[in-house]
């Protein structure tokens, strides 16, 4: 009986509008050099951050980027810079909806901007630890906070790796730069287990072999550091 339950589920999603499916599935995979890294992204309080990092993921953008900046017990920072570290061309800036988002905690995703609170465009980085310094206070110069929009359901030990690699200079970065580059080989979406309940889930009939478990969250463009670890945004 559950088979049929997972395909009918899989079946429902594929006739879905486009638009809808963002909903039903706001699922984006990273394979990277280090592995493979999976987002749950959460439209429902942050609609147009995550339409627009799924316009990037979509056009292919963030293929042959880098993760350009780890800091161990803080975050891990990548989508802008190339192998060379040369600065990709984006879009447009978007709004910061940081005011109703997530907030900034282990294993969450978030946008990285400038100190200009509508500076948003392709950058984005993983907490690796609770960083609430991040998070929105009110809308005021250094107190907007930052967007996080997306969770780690798969790879976050991944993530963790990354933040403890050997760092140094390159490019326009004085320092927290992977002395070995991090390649973002590709991101795409990617189907995952289909919410029906609070808490629980459904796996679509295509992933029932390969699983997307949900976890508990456990110029240049910068994450500000905690107030004892200040760095440039």
């Amino acid at each position: 009986m559950a088979p049929r339950v997972y395909m009918a589920l899989g079946l429902s999603l594929a006739l879905l509008p486009v638009a809808d499916r963002v909903a039903a599935e706001p699922f984006v995979e990273l394979r990277t050099s280090e592995g493979r890294i999976v987002f749950e992204l959460h439209p429902e309080t942050a609609p147009q951050t995550v339409a627009n990092f799924l316009t990037y993921v979509d056009d292919g953008f963030y293929a042959g980027t880098v993760v350009h900046r780890v800091i161990p017990g803080f975050m891990v920072q990548g989508g802008g810079y190339d192998e060379q570290l040369r600065h990709r061309p984006t879009r447009e800036p978007i709004d910061n909806e940081a005011a109703k988002c997530l907030k900034n905690r282990r294993g969450t995703v978030a946008m990285a901007r400038s100190m200009a609170p509508r500076s948003t465009t392709s950058q984005f980085f993983i907490n690796v630890d609770d960083n609430n310094h991040l998070n929105h206070v009110r809308p005021q110069a250094g107190y907007e906070g930052y967007c996080a929009f997306a969770t780690v359901v798969e790879g976050m030990d991944v993530a963790d790796r990354m933040s403890r690699l050997p760092t140094g200079p390159g490019g326009v970065f004085l320092t927290d730069v992977p002395v070995e580059r991090v390649v973002i080989n590709d991101a795409q979406r990617v189907e995952g287990p289909v919410r029906f309940a609070e808490g629980a889930y459904a796996q679509p009939a295509s992933e029932l072999n390969n699983a997307v478990t949900p976890k508990a969250p456990g110029g240049s463009t910068m994450v500000r550091r905690a107030p004892q670890r200040r760095a440039t945004p």
